[in-house]
């Protein structure tokens, strides 16, 4: 059990972690500002449950991670119809420098949409490894499945992220054919 200043101070510093999670899921400013405002509440009325010693951004990720799907689940009950989820992700930074380098901004959106025609759980379970390097247990808590499963979801993302950016990289000359 930590301290009420104590565990502030392990939740604080995570906020711009928080924020590009739900920038990345929600595709909305306003609705990723919401998420991440929820998400900080629902630790501080949970910090009981936070064993001390874990990792406080896993933790931290997966209420990010329930709140959204409760807040979908429940939109999605309001209003029949509604499209499939889907959310934006960014590749590591060396992916990005790598990209601004060689082709600039036609690389960067072709990854960025590349990321976002993901399914739901591969898009996840690829931006947690890469983006916010959890550990595939990590990964595991985070998504509540089994860690062969992450370990699949993972393979199966970026395999179709080369699949799909195997054929811009060969049209810019990155590649060969």
């Amino acid at each position: 059990m930590t301290t009420d200043r104590k565990f502030a101070s392990l939740l604080s510093p995570l906020y711009p972690t928080l924020q590009g999670a739900a920038m990345r899921l929600t595709r909305d400013p306003a609705a990723a500002e919401d998420l991440v405002q929820d998400t900080m509440v629902r630790a501080w009325r949970f910090r009981e449950t936070f064993i001390e010693g874990s990792n406080m951004k896993a933790w931290a990720l997966t209420i990010l991670r329930n709140t959204f799907i409760t807040s979908y689940h429940r939109k999605a009950r309001a209003v029949q119809g509604l499209a499939e989820l889907a959310g934006t992700a960014t590749q590591p930074a060396v992916v990005f420098e790598l990209a601004q380098a060689l082709g600039g901004a036609a690389v960067m959106g072709s990854i960025l949409a590349a990321i976002a025609d993901l399914p739901t759980e591969y898009r996840t379970a690829v931006t947690l490894a890469d983006i916010e390097g959890l550990s595939y247990k990590e990964i595991a808590d985070a998504m509540e499945c089994p860690i062969g499963t992450v370990m699949s979801r993972i393979h199966r993302g970026r395999a179709a992220l080369r699949k799909v950016l195997a054929g811009e990289a060969v049209e810019l000359g990155l590649l060969a054919a």
